[in-house]
């Protein structure tokens, strides 16, 4: 999913049917408030343009779609939607929207439960027009992940702020990342609860409401630890006393918004800034690190980054082939060609 941050819908701004979705989606499947979110802003953009198109004539390119409400649409508008608006919305989402493989495939797979749930659990249409729609063809892209010296130099430039007031807190969550390789959503979720009194493991809500328990090394434990020793400090007894671990400058439950603005703010610092590194980047590193480097069993590291597939994790594999094909290179011998024709034979030389 997405990390960017995105403002949370007014639901007054959203059709009745779709409210009810999201109370599915929430309530009886368990499902995060961000993931919801994200059904949600993806199925409002699919309906504003399906809104254009089939009942206001406009070309979506040309429209201020964001502008177009979408309160009006009813089960009879949902149903009157087929198999190929949904292809060219897709086409539109990549070609005017600059939609990535990961943004179209995010928003067909809201379109399809969307109908799903109208076809499956509530019984109000009869066909679903999305169900036999392939995903898009997913982009032969290998994760960014920071180096060893990179991520040091990250993690200096956190020591080196002496003006924060939340470097330890910082220092603890930019290592807990790299890691352990924990989502955003679930690093900012961990209650005091969750982590074990010695400190040797804590636990998680990863995807779908699933908990995994995540094993902490020495440098977790001694960050974790240092941060722990001043967590309340300067906060009422009734702020300290908050449930969560990590705790923003107000004494609540530290934001996604407010870690992706810290881990910025670092990456500029240390230098790192124009290349493309963010949070969802530092998972990659501490997954691709293990791998490369700690020679961690693919299947290991599958249950440690809260994967529901194999293949989800072994994308890791390929970076590591991609880096013994660059070690192949760094072979002092790797520049000599050979002769494109042998040596011409000396007048001296003779044959035996």
């Amino acid at each position: 999913m997405n990390t960017k941050i995105r403002s949370e819908i007014d639901r007054s701004t959203l059709p009745p049917i779709l409210i009810e979705f999201a109370g599915y989606k929430g309530g009886i499947e368990n499902r995060s408030k961000l993931t919801v979110e994200e059904y949600l802003l993806d199925l409002r953009t699919f309906f504003r343009y399906m809104r254009a198109t089939k009942q206001l004539g406009l070309d979506p390119a040309a429209a201020e779609l964001d502008s177009i409400g979408i309160t009006e649409v009813d089960l009879d508008f949902v149903g009157s939607i087929h198999t190929e608006d949904i292809y060219e919305f897709l086409f539109y989402a990549g070609a005017d929207r600059q939609n990535g493989w990961a943004a179209k495939a995010r928003k067909l797979t809201a379109i399809k439960s969307f109908y799903k749930y109208l076809v499956n659990k509530r019984h109000l249409l009869e066909k679903n027009p999305a169900a036999n729609i392939d995903a898009p063809k997913k982009e032969k892209t290998l994760p960014k992940f920071l180096s060893v010296e990179e991520s040091l130099d990250l993690l200096n430039a956190i020591v080196s702020d002496t003006e924060s007031k939340t470097l330890k807190r910082d220092y603890a969550i930019t290592t807990l990342f790299l890691n352990c390789g924990m989502r955003l959503s679930e690093l900012c979720g961990i209650d005091m609860r969750d982590v074990d009194s010695d400190l040797r493991s804590l636990r998680v809500v990863g995807k779908g409401a699933k908990e995994r328990i995540i094993y902490l090394n020495t440098a977790c434990r001694d960050a974790l630890g240092d941060y722990l020793a001043v967590r309340g400090a300067g906060f009422d007894e009734t702020t300290a006393a908050s449930p969560a671990l990590f705790l923003s400058s107000r004494g609540q439950r530290i934001s996604n918004k407010t870690v992706q603005w810290m881990i910025g703010k670092y990456l500029k610092r240390a230098g790192l800034e124009s290349k493309g590194y963010s949070v969802h980047k530092l998972r990659h590193t501490a997954a691709t690190l293990m791998y490369q480097t700690g020679k961690v069993d693919v299947r290991v590291l599958k249950d440690i980054l809260g994967h529901e597939q194999l293949n989800t994790t072994q994308i890791y594999t390929h970076v590591s082939d991609s880096s013994m094909e660059r070690a192949m290179e760094q072979n002092p011998l790797s520049a000599v060609k050979s002769p494109r024709k042998p040596p011409k034979k000396s007048d001296t030389d003779t044959d035996e």
